[in-house]
């Protein structure tokens, strides 16, 4: 049941969002062939945004802060297997070491990913400030 939970929320967090942007479209495109029907004049800016994909912005500031927030979630989740540690120490010293080290290890996927992307970063401000200096 618990299983179910899980992946019925993350297929949520996915697919709400891919919903309401599909919807907010639709309902875009719907305004405009109402606007196209009654003759009224459709502003340019609006007819190139909606033929623009949607994106999101990538540089170094982007990378900065998905760096800097996975960094801090993998150090969360490592915070979390050291107070594991400590806390199943008196039950099972063994157990407590292998509790917190598949806990820390799992932590260390967003960490590192997350110095990855701030590395990503640093690589990126470099080089616009070398391109600056040059042009």
């Amino acid at each position: 049941m618990g299983t179910l939970i899980f992946f019925s929320f993350l297929a949520a967090v996915i697919l709400v969002p891919v919903y309401l942007r599909f919807r907010d479209r639709t309902q875009m495109y719907d305004i405009l062939r109402q606007a196209y029907a009654q003759g009224q004049a459709v502003p340019p800016e609006m007819i190139q945004a909606l033929q623009q994909p949607v994106r999101t912005k990538s540089g170094p500031d982007s990378d900065f802060r998905r760096g800097l927030t996975l960094s801090v979630v993998g150090l969360g989740v490592c915070g979390i297997g050291v107070m594991f540690y400590y806390g199943l120490w008196d039950a099972s010293p063994v157990g407590a070491a292998i509790t917190a080290a598949g806990i820390a290890g799992v932590g260390a996927i967003p960490g590192l990913l997350g110095l990855a992307f701030l590395a990503l970063a640093w690589w990126g401000h470099r080089t616009a400030a070398s391109q600056n200096v040059a042009g």
